[in-house]
């Protein structure tokens, strides 16, 4: 209950009234400045998406929401369709977060849990290297060294005991979407790293002390306690990682071949839909090629602000678990 001013410099004096209107004129400032802040992100996502409607008006009028599952690509004939862009956005995002997200989150519980303390902050900065790394060098290595040693060493095998799997058919070329989603794992495996660290080391200590009083062992406490307490957090480093492969360019455009069909293989050349954009954007030829160009990023967009939602409503899900559950004890 507020008091009124008058009351309040009865009972305290005019110096503390003075303190607290002046403190109530801050907190009013703090709060209109963060609904600010929040609002001009709100405003700047509407007008990029209303910007790229515009722009991708052509492209929209002529294949409207038949450019979602046409796989043709085709500036010369002026037909086009982001089919085959899009399943090759989603395997090889999906591809990288299944070779990423395990390695990831096990050096994460080994720096936060098992790692010397000598070692810990050095490997940590190496992580964090990782993670700064243009992703142009990414995809320099990935050219000249990762893509032929998958062919010599992974492709050919595959293909002479596997081919008959149609996971594993087609010639060994190096470049195509198995090289890019090791490329893209490679890229995402510091920032899963990172930010599950952060988030096992923000359980609070009185859980491990707990669990390990009760008789439970290094690894019991983390299988048990620790990772039931940071599941949410992990979660969000995971999608996190995910949200950066979707989003990748220059890495995916020089490794995965740059075909635009829908792969049929790991072994197939593939093209995602930023790796179109990239290749074709400043050689556009027509305002329908440009167009379809742009609804090709309204499409990406659309993706990543759906892979967003749903990881904001998985967290959700599993907080809400928790919290009626009792916790993780």
């Amino acid at each position: 209950m507020q008091v009124p001013p008058a009351a309040l410099a009865r009972r305290t004096g005019a110096g503390r009234v003075q303190a607290f209107l002046r403190s109530q004129r801050a907190d009013g400032v703090f709060r209109w400045l963060t609904l600010a802040a929040g609002v001009l992100i709100l405003l700047i996502l509407l007008a990029m998406a209303l910007g790229m409607v515009r722009a991708a008006g052509p492209s929209i009028d002529r294949t409207g929401w038949r450019f979602l599952v046409r796989a043709e690509w085709d500036p010369v004939a002026e037909e086009f369709g982001a089919a085959a862009f899009v399943v090759g956005t989603l395997a090889s995002s999906a591809l990288a977060l299944v070779l990423a997200g395990p390695p990831g989150l096990g050096v994460a519980i080994w720096l936060a849990e098992v790692a010397p303390a000598r070692l810990r902050e050095p490997v940590s900065f190496l992580v964090e290297l990782l993670a700064a790394a243009p992703s142009v060098v990414y995809g320099l290595w990935g050219i000249f060294v990762l893509a032929p040693w998958l062919r010599d060493h992974v492709q050919v095998p595959l293909s002479e005991h596997l081919g008959f799997v149609p996971l594993f058919s087609g010639p060994p070329l190096g470049v195509g979407l198995m090289a890019g989603g090791v490329v893209l794992a490679i890229m995402i495996v510091p920032t899963i790293t990172a930010v599950s660290r952060e988030v096992l080391r923000a359980v609070p200590d009185s859980l491990r002390e707990g669990a390990l009083a009760m008789g439970s062992t290094r690894w019991e406490m983390i299988r048990l306690v620790l990772l039931p307490a940071a599941r949410p957090g992990i979660m969000g480093a995971i999608i996190l990682g995910l949200g950066r492969a979707l989003g990748e360019t220059m890495a995916v455009t020089m490794v995965i071949g740059n075909r635009a069909e829908i792969p049929r293989s790991l072994l197939s050349p593939a093209q995602t839909m930023a790796s179109v954009i990239a290749n074709e954007f400043a050689e556009a030829v027509g305002d329908v090629h440009l167009a379809a160009l742009v609804e090709v990023g309204l499409v990406l967009f659309g993706v990543t602000l759906l892979v967003g939602i749903g990881a904001r409503v998985l967290i959700w899900s599993v907080t809400r678990g928790r919290s009626l559950g009792g916790g993780v004890l």
